[in-house]
């Protein structure tokens, strides 16, 4: 698994129809992670709504640098009803929460412990890389992904193609 900034493989951020359909973010829907208070969460609570999913880790140095800029979005736009939802590759709530409070996470955090890699290979990270982020629209449908950093950017088109 390479995870090292430097070796990180991009995935295309593309925007637009391609002429074929959106997959589906069904293996999200149907997960039940784990909060932050250590409790099962269910992500079909999730759908229906526009979703800025970011799989990192404490540990990974990229996930780090974008981190701020994810709460910023979600600050901005959280009212306009646009979810950034935050899984971590993390086993224990405890530490979680220290490294939430210190990045000021803003968003909602959840869990992945022994289901993140699967996870997110269903998603489309074949490589099982991190920083991975997946924009899935109202209808349940994932509109882009990418592997790697997410710049102000990247996440300003998110959520232009979320909030249309």
């Amino acid at each position: 698994m390479l995870l090292a900034a430097g070796l990180l493989a991009a995935i295309p951020f593309a925007w637009g129809d391609t002429g074929a359909a959106a997959p589906v973010a069904q293996a999200l829907f149907t997960s039940t992670l784990t909060g932050l208070d250590g409790k099962p969460a269910a992500l079909e609570q999730y759908r229906g709504k526009p979703l800025i999913v970011n799989f990192w880790a404490r540990w990974c140095g990229p996930c780090r640098q974008e981190i701020p800029e994810l709460a910023k979005m979600h600050g901005e736009y959280a009212r306009k009803g646009l979810v950034v939802l935050g899984i971590g590759l993390e086993d224990k709530p405890e530490a979680v929460q220290d490294f939430a409070r210190a990045y000021d996470m803003n968003y909602p955090i959840l869990l992945a412990r022994d289901q993140g890699i699967p996870l997110m290979q269903a998603l489309g990270n074949v490589k099982a890389g991190l920083p991975f982020t997946v924009v899935i629209d109202r209808q349940g449908r994932i509109l882009s992904h990418k592997l790697g950093v997410m710049k102000r950017p990247d996440l300003e088109a998110a959520v232009a193609a979320l909030l249309k």
